[in-house]
């Protein structure tokens, strides 16, 4: 594989890891915001009937925002191990570069 395309996979890689990662850090945060400021009984005059539960407390929200931090979650974690498998791939591809490269250095080494 040339140069270029394993510099462009790890280049993906890493578009894909942060962002991941970042949305991930993003909905942890959200998620303790919600726990500290989410009632923890149904509030129906506030819509908030949809539980959730948060390292082990329940706290109610509207459905709406049970969507957003659904989607959030699911989106980050998604965007997260794409980029895990193009850097898996990426080592793969990168391990057999060097693989050839040794293997050729030595045919070399041993024509002479």
């Amino acid at each position: 594989m040339k140069f270029a395309q394993l510099a462009a996979l790890k280049r993906l890689s890493l578009m894909l890891l942060l962002p991941g990662l970042a949305g991930l850090l993003l909905s942890a945060m959200v998620s303790t915001h919600y726990m500290d400021t989410l009632p923890r009984s149904p509030a129906p005059e506030e819509m908030r009937m949809t539980p959730r539960a948060i390292n082990g407390a329940v706290v109610y929200q509207t459905v709406e925002e049970d969507l957003r931090l659904n989607i959030l979650e699911g989106a980050s974690v998604g965007i997260f191990i794409l980029g895990l498998v193009v850097g898996l791939v990426y080592l793969e591809k990168w391990g057999s570069a060097q693989s050839r490269e040794e293997e050729d250095r030595d045919f070399k080494e041993g024509g002479r």
